[in-house]
């Protein structure tokens, strides 16, 4: 048995080295944030993963001293087969759960308004509030297939894949999508925020450690997904004023036609940089507009708005319908249903039997698809038109 015992510790091992290498594997940045509000999200996962396993390492030590001290074998343990109540063991089961409960949804109500991605920040960091004097830096963040485009309107450049912000500064993303809903996610900056299209995402971060990190997109969006990643560097405000300068100086301009090449799928795309961009083309993104000749969301929707001829901040459902049957009713009231008439009220629809033909094939082959040929309705008149028979 002896000369077995080394091989038994060396296999014991086992799992201890597969549990390393995977956690050797796994991407620290979550744990190693870069910004404040990215360490503010890793201090609630601590607090969150703590207060659960106050309850979970309990359990397992009671499961494994139950086992132990009630085992057949021992015949000092009490034995009662009758016991079934206990008011002391009840409190303590329910209570303690009970108060962690309590306390993880105290933590996650106050974490979820405090990191809430639309709110403005009050500091850089700990003990460091935010300068008024200083105004958010600007980023409008395009997802396209599959690759990130980064607009800073302010100073009027663009890049692709790589995302240069100055330290300590607020910065504040308007977050769109091309066409296709996906996901932005800088874990060493801030939590992930949704990019859809046809609407606008608001992300506040600030960016704390000179580096360069790594952003990627975590919503599944096609074929290219796994290389949809981009370069985030922090500098400071000197070293951003630099490089805004040198893009202005050794880049091309970001117009409607680049943009439309640029939007069409493609993978592993280096990073680019404009030296201009083209007025109020994230707006026109938004809007779904960028193609020449395609009407904007928000011109169609203040269109509608204007064909009732009624009033253009009456946001109700139907509010900029012409007038007619497909008018909804006003707010406030709703059609009885059919259930809730008597039978007398309801008038059953003019629906006829259609004149058969000689040798029709539905008359006598019930399989056949000319069987839908056997009936006609008759379409309610509209004003200045005539009836019309449907078959």
């Amino acid at each position: 048995m002896r000369e077995y015992l080394p091989n038994l510790r060396r296999l014991g091992r086992l799992p201890l080295l597969g549990s390393l290498l995977l956690l050797a594997a796994c991407s620290r940045d979550v744990l190693n944030p870069a910004g404040d509000v990215a360490l503010q999200q890793r201090n609630l996962i601590y607090a969150s993963t703590a207060l659960m396993l106050l309850i979970i390492v309990p359990v397992i030590l009671l499961i494994v001293l139950f086992a132990w001290r009630y085992r057949a074998s021992n015949k000092d343990a009490t034995y009662d087969p009758d016991f079934d109540h206990s008011t002391s063991l009840e409190l303590v089961i329910w209570s303690a759960p009970l108060l962690i409960i309590i306390a993880l949804g105290a933590l996650t109500w106050s974490s979820t308004h405090l990191l809430d991605p639309f709110r403005p920040l009050d500091r850089v960091a700990a003990g460091r509030p935010l300068d008024p004097k200083v105004a958010p830096l600007r980023v409008q963040v395009v997802s396209l297939d599959w690759k990130w485009l980064f607009i800073y309107p302010e100073q009027g450049i663009a890049t692709v894949n790589e995302l240069v912000l100055p330290v300590d500064r607020q910065v504040r993303f308007d977050i769109t999508s091309s066409n296709m809903m996906n996901s932005f996610y800088a874990p060493t900056m801030a939590g992930m925020v949704y990019a859809m299209p046809g609407m606008r995402s608001t992300l506040h971060a600030v960016l704390n450690r000179p580096g360069e990190y790594e952003g990627f997109s975590a919503n599944y969006s096609g074929a290219g997904f796994s290389d949809m990643r981009f370069k985030l560097r922090g500098v400071d405000q000197a070293g951003f004023d630099r490089w805004v300068g040198e893009t202005k100086a050794g880049g091309q301009g970001l117009a409607t036609g680049d943009y439309l090449a640029l939007e069409k799928p493609s993978e592993k795309v280096p990073a680019m940089h404009f030296a201009s961009v083209m007025p109020g083309l994230f707006d026109r993104v938004v809007n779904r507009c960028v193609a020449p000749g395609t009407p904007c969301m928000s011109d169609v929707m203040a269109h509608d708005q204007r064909a009732g001829g009624g009033n253009p901040h009456d946001m109700r459902a139907g509010a900029g319908m012409p007038e007619g049957r497909a008018t909804p009713p006003p707010r406030g009231t709703k059609p009885e249903g059919a259930l809730f008439k008597d039978s007398k009220d309801i008038a059953p629809g003019p629906n006829v039997t259609k004149p058969r033909k000689p040798g029709a094939p539905g008359v006598t082959d019930p399989a056949s698809k000319r069987n839908r040929d056997m009936s006609f309705l008759h379409l309610p008149t509209m004003p200045g038109t005539s009836g019309v028979a449907r078959g």
